[in-house]
């Protein structure tokens, strides 16, 4: 096990009944909110009306930030910017999913810096300051309700890169499991594999496998993820089956499932970042073409001991061959695409796909090639 520091600063209110507690918890932090929301699904499940009769008795004004594309763009971030400096907002309140709550972050760092936003995401700049977020939750999958990362697309420059610092993450999030009950089943499909993906890229990366209490924390989410995504596919009114998805997919990406490993990456997440870079698709589904052929990719390269043991405790399986097959299995039962083909991306764009990735994977110090992602590219065609 490698040194390390653990620090989540996050105070999460869950449960039922709770999204109105938003009100007096942003009223903490300021008197002007910009409310960042997506494409009006908050407006159909209460939670849109929720959130504003909350700030309006606990002395909140707001100005409206609707819109938010499933994959963030920068355009409309600089917007946000704009309309927090020009309104006055001295926090922001995310009611949404991990695009919504990505995309507040970069606004929140954006109203604090005197230059172009984009500098965070190409390594022009840190992140030092950013306006106070508070986040009520709607589609478990990115974990950003609880970390200091977010995800933007440039979309002139076909870029979809991240940014980081400590002021990003939020001060309060709200997960209300009874907020995600009429989430359609795509949606639900990706929110599993994305949890998924945050669990299995430093398990299978780690320089350090003699880790087992983290590994232990890895099976027992990644179980949890598939136990109750296939629950919620039976029943999607199961609470229970909801709120442990809520809950595990925040626990995948709040670094507590990567403490003491040493030396990983997300090479399965820049992959993908180029397929809904170029092709707008959704992240959940970009991923899952991705890992199935990463992880025979990686079995060549690394040996099956890996795929052995996560499979084992997390399928039942014996071997890495069988460990992949499930992973292919429960992204198909989900109504997750596997291939290539299946997402509409044509194998003769693989070249592309792979030029576009390289650039993300040196802004995170990954020594792939060309060659290698295409190779990773040619196995999920």
């Amino acid at each position: 096990m490698q040194n390390f520091n653990f620090v989540n600063p996050t105070r999460i209110v869950f449960g039922k009944g709770n999204v109105p507690k938003i009100g007096a918890e942003a009223a903490k932090a300021g008197r002007k909110a910009l409310l960042v929301y997506g494409g009006g699904s908050i407006k159909k499940n209460g939670v849109y009306a929720a959130v504003t009769a909350a700030l309006k008795q606990n002395g909140v004004d707001f100005v409206e930030h609707p819109g938010v594309k499933p994959n963030p763009v920068l355009s409309h971030v600089r917007e946000g910017i704009k309309k927090a400096l020009a309104d006055g907002c001295d926090l922001i309140v995310a009611a949404g999913g991990g695009s919504v709550i990505d995309e507040s972050k970069a606004i929140a760092a954006g109203a604090k810096y005197s230059g172009d936003v984009w500098d965070f995401f190409c390594g022009k700049a840190g992140i030092k300051e950013a306006l106070p977020l508070f986040t009520v939750l709607t589609l478990p999958a990115t974990g950003s309700e609880m970390n200091s990362g977010c995800v933007v697309t440039n979309e002139e420059k076909a870029q979809k890169y991240s940014a980081h610092g400590a002021a990003l993450f939020p001060r309060v999030s709200v997960l209300d499991p009874e907020t995600t009950l009429t989430l359609p089943r795509a949606q639900v499909a990706n929110g599993a594999v994305d949890a998924l993906a945050h669990l299995i890229e430093s398990y299978f990366t780690t320089a350090d496998r003699d880790v087992a209490v983290t590994d232990e924390i890895v099976h027992a989410l990644a179980r949890s993820v598939i136990a109750s995504t296939r629950r919620i596919l039976k029943d999607p009114a199961d609470y229970a089956a909801r709120a442990s998805m809520m809950w595990t997919a925040t626990l995948a990406l709040n670094g507590l499932a990567s403490c003491g490993y040493g030396g990983t990456s997300f090479p399965n997440h820049a992959i993908e970042h180029s397929l809904s870079a170029l092709y707008d698709i959704a992240h959940g589904a970009g991923l899952a073409v991705v890992m199935p052929a990463w992880f025979k990719w990686h079995l060549r390269k690394a040996g099956p001991e890996r795929l052995e043991k996560f499979g084992a405790a997390v399928f039942g399986t014996k071997d890495a061959g069988a460990a992949i097959a499930a992973f292919e299995s429960f992204f198909r039962e989900a109504g997750a695409p596997v291939r290539l083909s299946e997402a509409g991306i044509p194998a003769a764009d693989i070249p592309r796909v792979a030029e576009n990735a390289l650039g993300l994977m040196q802004m995170w110090g990954m020594s792939y090639t060309r060659a290698e992602v295409e190779e990773v590219l040619k196995l999920a065609a």
